[in-house]
């Protein structure tokens, strides 16, 4: 349902389950650039005018999922603070064509797979974390999550820039990319980071 080209490995959860509060503060950053980037995106395409309702509406949910897991780590001690960006999102959009209107084809279907992987792994925090308020909130946000993923799916099929076919092949091509790149060092524990080889 998520158009993912590999589902991550268990062991993430493990990861994330030991630094709890550096994963709260990544979501609490990932919902904030959400929200930066539909936003960016209407001021980018100006003469795309069917893409400004939607992605209001999308940075709004954003936004709100932002105070929402800023709210959580307050009630946890936790407050939001500057963080080294993750690496994640530039390298999937690296794999976006330079060319437009391709490029915003691109950028639209990467948007929808970075929303995919966060649901798949908001749905792994869910299933493994014993936190009754953090099983809630990540419990909470996989139905907007999931739609997100439609909705930037959506927005790249109505440029009608190609057929479905063309569309569905280019999807997987860039999740394959978003795969890969999953499979690079890990870093710090992010919602979006690689599988730490300590643990294989």
């Amino acid at each position: 349902m998520l158009h993912l080209a590999a589902p991550t490995d268990e062991r993430w959860a493990a990861r994330a389950r030991e630094h709890l509060p550096e994963i709260l503060l990544d979501h609490a950053h990932c919902e904030k650039k959400a929200a930066s980037t539909a936003l960016s995106l209407i001021f980018r395409y100006p003469e795309r005018p069917a893409m400004v309702v939607p992605l209001s509406r999308l940075a709004r949910e954003e936004l709100a999922h932002f105070e929402e897991v800023v709210a959580v780590m307050r009630a946890r001690g936790l407050e939001f603070r500057r963080q080294t960006p993750s690496p994640y999102a530039a390298k999937l959009m690296a794999a976006a064509r330079t060319h437009e209107p391709m490029r915003l084809l691109d950028t639209l279907l990467c948007c929808s797979l970075i929303e995919a992987r966060s649901c798949e792994r908001m749905r792994l925090l869910a299933e493994t974390l014993d936190d009754p308020g953090l099983v809630k909130l990540y419990r909470g946000l996989l139905a907007c999550e999931a739609r997100h993923f439609h909705s930037y799916v959506e927005l790249a099929r109505e440029l009608e820039l190609v057929s479905e076919a063309e569309l569905t092949a280019r999807l997987d091509a860039l999740a394959l990319h978003e795969a890969e790149v999953l499979r690079g060092d890990p870093g710090e524990p992010r919602l979006h980071s690689a599988v730490d080889p300590a643990l294989h």
